[in-house]
């Protein structure tokens, strides 16, 4: 189970207004769904947002599954 401080994402209201983001980042967490929704890879994600790790976007997508205990 992941813990809010293991966490890829995370809430700050200093950081665009509270918006959940990428841990380090001022990326929207909703912005790795957005490409996915719109057929997009996750390499073309991270190739537009480097500032995002690859495991904290692979693990954020996890958790948006609710398949937090599946290997990845």
């Amino acid at each position: 189970m992941v813990t809010l401080a293991q966490s890829p994402v995370h809430s700050d209201p200093a950081i665009l207004g509270g918006r959940l983001v990428f841990r380090g980042t001022r990326v929207p967490a909703q912005t790795a769904l957005d490409y996915l929704d719109d057929g997009l890879s996750l390499d073309e994600f991270i190739e537009q947002f480097p500032s995002v790790q690859r495991t904290d976007a692979e693990a954020f997508l996890q958790l948006a599954r609710g398949d937090e205990n599946s290997a990845g």
